[in-house]
């Protein structure tokens, strides 16, 4: 495994680099956003509004809005539904921005 990628059996596309609340983590062509940042073990997207806790990537597929964050300047953006590309700068959401 490289890091918690799956490596056996798995063809993937050039690496490159993403930046997440400033640090430097890889990711590969044809990931999303959210995946790249479960690879390196980083869980939380965003925190409440009220209570400042740590929200996560829940569906999975873009209904639940758990995953929003703040992504190349965009706030409430799904990282779910966001292909990385290299350069991508995500940063985690701290409440309802708009």
């Amino acid at each position: 495994m490289n890091g918690l990628r799956i490596s056996k059996g798995v063809e993937r596309g050039q690496p490159f680099e993403i930046e997440a609340d400033g640090e430097k983590i890889t990711a590969y062509e044809g990931e999303t956003v959210a995946a790249a940042l479960m690879a390196a073990g980083k869980l939380t997207t965003n925190q409440t509004p009220k209570r400042n806790e740590s929200r996560g990537m829940c569906c999975g597929i873009g209904l639940c809005y758990s995953c929003i964050m703040v992504i190349d300047g965009v706030p409430n953006t799904r990282a779910c539904q966001t292909m990385a590309r290299p350069g991508t700068r995500v940063e985690t959401q701290k409440g309802l921005q708009r």
